[in-house]
């Protein structure tokens, strides 16, 4: 799909600098993809709080099973 955007030049030289992308394109998926990545991991946040532990349970205990 061809989009023309408008994009900060410094910023963009310095993220392929780092990645060690040839190309614009590479830079912005790349982009794109760890922005994605990055949001779906926080997701993972809502879990916390609502899952009930089983006050029982002994981690301990498994590892002694061979």
């Amino acid at each position: 799909m061809a989009t023309n955007i408008e994009l900060n030049e410094t910023l963009l030289s310095k993220a392929m600098r780092l990645g060690g992308m040839r190309t614009k394109k590479e830079a912005v998926n790349q982009a794109l993809s760890e922005y994605v990545q990055r949001r779906e991991q926080l997701k993972i946040l809502d879990f916390f709080g609502t899952v009930d532990m089983d006050p029982d349970y002994d981690y301990k205990k498994q590892r002694k099973v061979k």
